[in-house]
């Protein structure tokens, strides 16, 4: 998965139409419902754009300093103030540098509230017997995570969720990602057709569409 991917553009058309219609497929066998959200970042991250300016900035000053005023101390300290605003500019039109400053926990973090903020979002929690299910790839972080109702928690478990996560990482990574998401789909959905047939009168509470932000 590479950095500076759109979220919008990160499907082909046809590929979405192909997730579209697996996901209309197994949703028509099942009271589940599955939702696809695909985001450029889980969080801006604020704190790598600042601690990168100020760096930038500061080595950006000294630079200035040494070569045209002799290294002096009053030349630095308003340059690098000067400096901190275009550097961290930078930071923020070119989010890659900001992999820098974010550990893993911190990238983690972000990415498991960002996802639970998009399952309460979409309405997942609102769905028939508590049975959605959320695939949401945040594509800066190069993280995917796979979250679901209390329905299907107590059916199939968060440790068969984190496999389906698995499967579409992986399948990233091969160049291959609508395939490896439309197999795991098609698995979830095997699942739940399982534990949660459709029912007469049963509809669709939710688009199939992908979702980009």
């Amino acid at each position: 998965m590479k950095h500076g991917l759109k979220a919008e553009g990160f499907f082909t058309t046809e590929e979405k139409k192909r997730i579209r219609e697996t996901t209309h497929d197994i949703e028509s066998r099942t009271i589940g419902e599955i939702a696809v959200m695909v985001v450029e970042s889980s969080d801006h991250y604020f704190e790598a754009e600042v601690i990168g300016g100020i760096l930038l900035g500061s080595l950006l000053s000294l630079v200035i300093s040494v070569s045209y005023f002799h290294s002096s101390i009053w030349s630095y300290i308003p340059l690098s103030f000067l400096c901190f605003f275009p550097a961290r500019l930078l930071f923020h039109k070119v989010p890659v540098l900001k992999t820098a400053f974010l550990s893993h926990r911190r990238r983690e973090h972000a990415v498991r509230l960002r996802a639970v903020r998009a399952f309460y979002e979409k309405g997942l929690y609102k769905t028939k017997k508590n049975t959605g299910i959320l695939f949401f790839i945040s594509l800066f972080e190069r993280k995917i995570r796979v979250l679901a109702d209390s329905g299907i928690h107590e059916k199939i478990g968060q440790e068969t969720l984190n496999k389906f996560a698995t499967v579409v990482s992986q399948g990233i990574k091969d160049g291959r990602a609508c395939d490896a998401l439309c197999e795991a789909i098609t698995e979830a959905g095997a699942l739940f057709a399982k534990h949660f047939p459709a029912t007469p009168g049963d509809v669709n509470e939710l688009p199939d569409r992908v979702i980009s932000q």
